[in-house]
């Protein structure tokens, strides 16, 4: 159905711009035939409609910026042709006014504002070269017979033009937002789906597992020292079987959990001396500078889950021998909580795609870790940032409401 549709708007495309090419073709020739103008000016007229037609037409195979600066690029010099060839036609002055709104169907901000300042430029230097023909005896021109009111008019014609692409921008950015939430609820769906079929596979030889190593830590021949290790696998099986359910409750629907006062310090205290050791596997330390008092309103076990994937991911983003540091303080009514490493960083594109289900910048990730963070800082009304540049670390920045009795 996606592809049907792609050739359908493909074929409207060329529809039009067939209509549109044979328009410039016919109107070339008019002008050619109906007019004696310098045959320097023909040329450049035959030159400039050839160009901006084979653009058109060659546009939806190589959708690339450059093409697009290609084409605005020749545009401007086409209705600029026009004005220059009949400057006493005032529908040349409209066209060369209204340029820069042909760029918003691109849906480029960078090329609206270049075809926005080129056309500025383009019409500064018109008015100086009609400025000094009229000294020299020529025709006035259109433009030149009221240059006051002319000024006004571009100025006020292109304040119209900013307007409308704001308000398209705008608008565009608001559908876009929807597509995306569409597709992440398609992907959740998904997610919810595989994990859903995959659990009761999972659980079961996790619950054998866990049955075996009770027996053995309660059986009386085994030595002490292994029981303690025995007791360590159980506590590590009773983790994986929380995230399978974090797995599940990412399709499910939000079924509310007790919110309970969690002091910060002490969870994030818990947290760090916990992925400790794994940060000495790694020749990485983590330093924990909080405040005293800082509670927050949340569920102490996904709070703690969504510190240790931040911090997890921190310590694999580091080098050898980097420091990951965790604050915490009060920040305008709000807690707020900073992870700092000084690992190879993100681009901006990949910053703009965390959060996203079976996004991930590991061999081996799946991206739901950290689409499940993003999940519990939204319901306890949080809100996570992300500072990064690639080669010089990431900076999170977490904030929590404080918590009111």
């Amino acid at each position: 159905m996606r592809q049907l549709e792609i050739l359908i708007n493909k074929k409207l495309y060329y529809t039009l711009v067939f209509v549109a090419v044979s328009l410039i073709m016919i109107g070339t020739v008019l002008a050619i035939t109906r007019f004696h103008n310098p045959i320097t000016m023909d040329l450049c007229h035959i030159v400039l409609a050839f160009v901006f037609s084979v653009c058109l037409f060659v546009y939806p195979l190589h959708e690339t910026h450059r093409m697009r600066i290609i084409m605005v690029t020749v545009g401007i010099a086409y209705f600029y042709m026009f004005f220059f060839l009949y400057p006493e036609e005032w529908s040349t002055f409209v066209f060369i006014c209204f340029i820069p709104i042909f760029s918003i169907v691109f849906f480029d901000v960078k090329l609206f504002y270049l075809s926005f300042l080129m056309n500025g430029m383009a019409f500064t230097i018109t008015l100086v070269y009609f400025k000094l023909a009229t000294q020299g005896n020529k025709d006035v021109t259109y433009l030149m017979m009221d240059l006051a009111g002319s000024i006004i008019n571009f100025i006020a014609s292109q304040v119209i033009v900013l307007f409308i692409f704001y308000f398209t921008v705008e608008r565009i950015k608001k559908q876009q937002y929807y597509y995306d939430q569409m597709q992440d609820s398609e992907r959740l769906r998904s997610t919810g789906e595989l994990a859903a079929a995959v659990a009761h596979e999972i659980r079961n030889p996790l619950t054998v597992v866990r049955g075996f190593l009770q027996f053995y830590e309660g059986d009386a021949s085994v030595e002490s020292r292994m029981k303690q290790n025995f007791s360590l696998m159980i506590n590590e099986l009773d983790t994986a079987e929380h995230v399978i359910s974090q797995f599940l409750a990412i399709a499910r629907p939000h079924q509310d959990k007790e919110v309970e006062k969690v002091d910060v310090k002490e969870a994030l205290q818990s947290v760090t001396d916990l992925l400790q050791f794994y940060g000495i596997l790694h020749n990485n330390h983590i330093h924990l500078h909080a405040q005293e008092q800082l509670y927050i309103g949340a569920h102490m076990i996904e709070f703690k889950q969504l510190m240790i994937n931040l911090i997890k991911n921190a310590i694999e983003a580091s080098g050898v021998g980097d420091s990951i540091a965790v604050g915490a303080a009060r920040e305008d009514g709000h807690v707020e909580i900073q992870l700092v490493d000084s690992g190879c960083g993100m681009s901006e594109e990949a910053l703009k795609s965390l959060g996203t289900p079976f996004y991930s910048l590991k061999s081996k990730g799946t991206g739901l870790g950290m689409m499940i963070c993003f999940r519990i800082v939204e319901r306890y009304k949080g809100t996570i940032r992300f500072r990064s540049s690639e080669g010089q670390g990431t900076t999170v920045i977490i904030r929590f409401p404080l918590y009111h009795e």
